[in-house]
């Protein structure tokens, strides 16, 4: 059995939980990389170095908070300016507006950028992958950034993985290649595949979970002798619906499979409630098809609007779930935002899902305040 000394040398010299990156420490169990000595001596019986979070979370699925800002994330961040490399953006397709990282161009400097469409499986299949490209492009190019090129896939089937690196070694030109994102995005799942890919191994490393914030520092992975792919943290969102829910709630805005769109016909002067999360309202216009992409286990309810307030005020946490009642108290007010169509649009609830609406109407969206809503071109 290794020795509590040898260890000790090992951690003076920077042993890095291989789930999360995080210095692995045994002082302060209150800080990141923490892990009890008893604990890594076991881990390296099994050579596999995991601090007690991720062990945690990967056996447990139980996520502890830490004490890292937004700040800690972005300088880590900030150092991929000063380097030679391929920079792969990788996005939530299913979420896109809240998958934008702002600024982004500080973070990369002139580093060539590789968009990387994932969770592409959650999209309704009936929607050809050139078109979500073009589409994906032409919101990059709204947002400021221009790609290199874009790529669609699947960290969690491993889609098109094979596609993505070919992609990545016609660019990366010998270079390391820095992968990036917000959180929730799916970043480590798909480092996990291209690990796999690589080097054979059928065992995740990278610890995934759908809790925000899951990789601390960044997490070196070897290409060749020269180069590494480097899956650094995520930027925390402190607008994604996903900080305002239990982990119980969280299955209802991450989608596993594939979405089943739901179309409803709606007069104005109605209004339909996503459990108690969002709601949208047809204010004005003629009677409409609208259709909505949520994760299908999220019931839909339709109500007037004139009774909205009250049903909303009646029901919210029993026959409007999630959350459930006594969840509740963890989602802020809903606020409104209204919009007037001059074409076919999407109006989005960052983090939950979306509704489409046709041109010359009058509608309005609710999110929980802090959680954005938005409106864009249609994408289906």
């Amino acid at each position: 059995m290794i020795s509590e000394e040898t260890i000790r040398q090992y951690i003076d010299e920077g042993l890095r939980c291989i789930g999360c990156g995080a210095l692995i420490q045994t002082d302060n169990k209150n800080d990141i990389g923490y892990t009890p000595m008893s604990a890594l001596k076991k881990s390296f019986e099994n050579d596999e170095v995991f601090c007690q979070r991720c062990f945690r979370l990967r056996h447990y699925n139980e996520i502890q908070p830490v004490n890292l800002t937004d700040d800690d994330f972005r300088h880590l961040l900030e150092q991929i300016a000063d380097t030679n490399s391929l920079v792969v953006y990788v996005m939530d397709v299913f979420d896109f507006s809240g998958s934008l990282i702002p600024g982004l161009h500080r973070f990369v400097g002139n580093n060539d950028v590789l968009l990387v469409g994932n969770k592409v499986d959650v999209l309704p299949r009936s929607l050809k992958r050139s078109k979500i490209k073009d589409w994906m492009r032409q919101q990059a190019n709204i947002a400021g950034l221009r790609p290199i090129d874009v790529a669609l896939t699947s960290g969690k089937n491993g889609e098109d993985i094979e596609k993505m690196l070919d992609l990545i070694s016609k660019y990366r030109k010998n270079r390391s290649v820095y992968v990036v994102g917000v959180t929730n995005v799916g970043k480590s799942t798909l480092i996990n595949q291209v690990i796999k890919s690589v080097t054979g191994d059928r065992h995740d490393v990278i610890t995934t979970s759908r809790f925000p914030g899951t990789t601390l520092d960044r997490i070196e992975i070897p290409l060749d002798d020269d180069s590494n792919i480097i899956d650094t943290p995520g930027i925390i969102h402190q607008d994604q619906m996903a900080h305002y829910l239990s982990a119980k709630d969280l299955k209802y805005v991450s989608p596993q499979k594939e979405i089943k769109p739901k179309t409803f016909q709606l007069n104005e002067g109605q209004t339909l409630f996503m459990g108690a999360l969002a709601r949208f309202d047809y204010i004005q216009g003629q009677r409409t098809s609208i259709t909505a992409y949520f994760e299908n286990n999220l019931l839909i309810h339709r109500t007037k609007l004139a009774n909205a307030d009250a049903f909303y005020e009646k029901h919210a946490g029993d026959l409007l779930a999630p959350p459930a009642t006594e969840n509740l108290a963890m989602l802020p007010p809903l606020q409104r935002y209204e919009f007037k169509t001059t074409e076919k649009t999407d109006i989005v609830i960052d983090g939950l899902g979306w509704l489409t609406v046709p041109a010359n109407t009058v509608v309005a969206g609710w999110a929980p305040q802090g959680v954005s809503v938005l409106t864009r071109r249609a994408m289906i």
